[in-house]
């Protein structure tokens, strides 16, 4: 019985039921290899897979406003995005060392390959910006490790999905009463991607502040990964068992992934205060402007 209690709070299916999901919905089970048997863990996937879509789709009005103005080294802040990949490969670990649920893995690396892309245009414009004053050398550096990051990226999530598959066998081998230390280092990694995620913002915050503006910035970036977080959190809940008794369990397990995601939404209600404040500033400075300019055209078309 406390072998059943344990794999049902830590998402670990018998080996037995992993090799043939009778009464499970059969797209999930070929999808994402997870046994899906009610309806409130039927609805946890499919709007996790939402919070997929709107990450993963996230970065792309960022892109495309970038290529626009060609100043996303100046409208973003290089700690956000150190930050936010920072958070991401620490919460990809987290989730592999953990054995969260199938749809926090493929959703961590889609956080990764975003911030691939976001890191690699703001560090191409800020080279391409530097160009036209003076080439850094410490930048040029940056560019070296960076590409070499990616690389290695590209090498090892996949090899960490397939190891993960081949000892998917031998988890529920482990203590049912404590954690041993492969667990531990995996909630650690997630307590420091919550640390990494909440302080992401700070940088921009600064930024945006220090500015007066968010020009350059995308605002679908941020509404977008509000979406994200808070379908991904939803979607952890949703999956809470009904037990009473392992409820508790499953809570603390997935503790350092719903802090992160629902305290970066909260976080980014200010980003959006700061958008609406000084789009509103933006906007009367430019009528100001108008109507200083309109008795000068009065008094020339009178002359």
């Amino acid at each position: 019985m406390a072998s059943q209690l344990y794999t049902r709070a830590f998402n670990i299916s018998p080996i037995e039921n992993r090799r043939l999901c009778i009464n499970g919905t059969p797209w999930i089970w070929h999808l994402l290899e997870e046994c899906v048997e009610n309806a409130w863990e039927y609805w946890s996937v499919v709007i996790g897979l939402i919070s997929i879509v709107c990450f993963l789709f996230a970065a792309l009005p960022q892109i495309y406003t970038a290529c626009q103005n060609g100043r996303v080294d100046q409208a973003l802040s290089l700690g956000f995005l150190l930050c936010w990949i920072a958070g991401d490969l620490t919460n990809f670990v987290g989730c592999y060392l953990t054995n969260q649920l199938p749809i926090q893995m493929v959703t961590a690396i889609f956080y990764v390959n975003m911030d691939i892309i976001m890191i690699s245009q703001f560090v191409y414009y800020k080279l391409k910006n530097q160009k036209m004053i003076k080439c850094n050398k410490s930048l040029k550096n940056f560019c070296i490790a960076w590409i070499v990051v990616c690389i290695a990226l590209g090498v090892i999530l996949p090899c960490q999905l397939l190891l993960r598959n081949q000892e998917q066998s031998t988890v529920i081998e482990r203590s049912n009463n404590s954690l041993d230390m492969i667990e531990m280092s995996g909630f650690i990694c997630g307590y420091i991607s919550c640390v990494f995620y909440l302080g992401s913002r700070f940088p921009q915050l600064y930024k945006n502040f220090r500015r007066r503006s968010t020009e350059g910035t995308s605002y679908l970036l941020f509404a977008l990964a509000m979406v994200g977080n808070c379908t991904y959190g939803l979607s952890l809940v949703l999956k809470m068992p009904a037990t009473k008794s392992i409820r508790a369990l499953y809570f603390l397990h997935h503790l350092p992934w719903l802090i992160g995601s629902f305290g970066v939404l909260f976080l980014d209600i200010f980003v959006t205060v700061q958008f609406l404040l000084y789009r509103q500033h933006k906007e009367r400075q430019a009528g100001v402007v108008a109507l200083e300019v309109e008795p000068l055209l009065v008094n020339e078309e009178a002359a």
